[in-house]
């Protein structure tokens, strides 16, 4: 079972540390470019904000609701979401820094007075039916992120060893059968193992019998071992990152072949 304290308090811990990041911007900084399609920073800020406004019973703007036509939007997900952060695109930095201030402070105190059956009852969340704790551990990976495309953004790395982070590479790894299975095509007999360096490292290895799997270990070397750094992984399964546009970054032993075939095939979120 999630432990309820563990997310809670990593989730403010990742709000923390977003109001830090962006308390420091300048007007230009807010402005620029993220990688998420259509988005700049505040756009980014912005849409922590509705996600959470609409967690707690809000719904957008009327009037912001006809953004389906936007070429980002892709299904009624991105609309809903795009539909929050179009409410907030009038505001100034100083504003939108002050709302999401509010409505994390009082998402933080909501959660941690939450009971635990409720914390943990079922509930609809963006991947699949599970629990309500299942979908605050997807937002402490969504934040996290949210937080990695602002820093990339404004040129200001970091963050990468934390609980947010942590939690992030966790939820990932529950994914990671789909996504060489299925995305990456992998043969069946094959397995293979993921060697994340940086601040907080990781070796996931996947096995392909039948159905692929993440096991903790191997009975054999892996057909290949994919090694890059934790950042470019989390990147690369976001969708933020091309792999030939960060191919340096990223080292093969064995199938080099069967490794770029999974590497290509990363990308799985919304």
């Amino acid at each position: 079972m999630i432990d309820k304290d563990t997310v809670v308090d990593a989730l403010a811990q990742e709000w923390a540390a977003i109001d830090h990041l962006v308390a420091g911007l300048d007007d230009d900084q807010w402005a620029a470019a993220s990688p998420c399609p259509g988005w700049t920073v505040q756009d980014v800020v912005a849409h922590i904000i509705g996600t959470e406004l609409g967690l707690s019973g809000g719904q957008p703007d009327p009037a912001t609701a006809d953004v389906h036509s936007l070429p980002h939007v892709r299904n009624d997900i991105g609309a809903f979401n795009e539909a929050w952060v179009a409410c907030f695109r009038d505001r100034s930095p100083a504003q939108v820094l002050d709302r999401f201030r509010a409505v994390t402070g009082q998402r933080t105190e909501a959660l941690a007075e939450m009971p635990a059956e409720e914390f943990h009852a079922p509930s609809w969340t963006p991947a699949g039916h599970a629990t309500y704790a299942r979908f605050m551990q997807i937002r402490v990976f969504d934040c996290w992120m949210h937080e990695q495309d602002i820093r990339d953004a404004v040129g200001r790395p970091g963050n990468e060893d934390g609980p947010g982070a942590a939690i992030s590479i966790d939820e990932i790894t529950q994914a990671l059968g789909y996504v060489v299975g299925k995305r990456g095509k992998a043969p069946d007999g094959s397995s293979l193992t993921f060697d994340l360096t940086g601040p907080l490292r990781r070796q996931l290895h996947v096995t392909v019998d039948g159905r692929a799997r993440v096991v903790d270990g191997l009975a054999r070397p892996a057909d290949v071992a994919i090694s890059l750094p934790l950042g470019v992984f989390t990147r690369l399964c976001g969708g933020r990152a091309r792999p030939q546009d960060v191919a340096d970054s990223i080292a093969f032993e064995g199938d080099r072949e069967l490794g770029r075939q999974i590497v290509s095939s990363l990308a799985f979120t919304i």
